[in-house]
């Protein structure tokens, strides 16, 4: 164990927080695997109570002011580009209420970042029949419930936008499958007021407010 008297733990929590949020912005490395190896380049294998550890808030702010100093000229355009891409697919997936969330809607996506949607409907099958019908050859997977009630089924795949060059990398799209009562659950703001998962009209917003146009594909 650390001994406080050898360590300060908001000192330890900061340097965590910056080097998770450097692993984040530069690899692509999710939260929890990105503050498991930064806890041990600063502190090595030594086993710590939560106190030392940041939260997702913390590393969070870190990969903003990262972003802001190192990837100015353009992580923007990548968030633009992801936003684009997500919209256009919210409009597709209309009928089974999407929603995005994660890091495209946050604003900390990258060139590494996947979108990750979350579709709310009274047959999440028709999700799937959807994407056979469009020829979209997915994967399917697990997703922890974003109230912690068990896990959901997740529909994979990656996409590049017809508009773009071919050697422009697709992007990997997530869509959880939920049913339309747990939409209910989903749209409650969090303890700084701030909303999880935005509707496609949001997205919208969020692209209007940068000034260029979307793309349409």
């Amino acid at each position: 164990m650390v001994r406080k008297s050898h360590f300060d733990p908001q000192r330890v929590r900061e340097e965590i927080a910056i080097a998770a949020a450097r692993m984040i912005a530069e690899d692509g490395l999710d939260y929890s695997t990105a503050k498991r190896k930064a806890a041990r380049q600063i502190i090595g294998e030594t086993r710590v109570a939560g106190e030392w550890l940041p939260d997702n808030d913390q590393i969070e702010e870190e990969i903003r002011e990262y972003q802001s100093l190192f990837q100015g000229e353009s992580q923007p355009a990548v968030l633009r580009r992801l936003r684009e891409i997500a919209l256009d697919w919210m409009q597709r997936l209309a009928p089974f209420n999407p929603y995005l969330t994660g890091a495209v809607l946050s604003g900390t996506a990258g060139e590494h970042s996947d979108i990750h949607l979350q579709a709310f409907c009274d047959n999440p099958k028709e999700v799937a029949i959807y994407l056979l019908n469009a020829n979209m050859q997915y994967d399917v997977s697990e997703t922890r419930h974003f109230a912690g009630r068990g896990d959901v089924e997740t529909l994979s795949f990656l996409w590049r936008p017809t508009n773009e060059e071919r050697d422009a990398e697709p992007v990997g799209i997530h869509v959880a499958l939920y049913d339309a009562d747990d939409l209910r659950g989903a749209v409650r703001a969090d303890a700084r007021g701030r909303q999880a998962r935005a509707t496609a009209q949001t997205v919208q917003a969020l692209l209007d407010e940068t000034g260029a146009p979307p793309t349409t594909n």
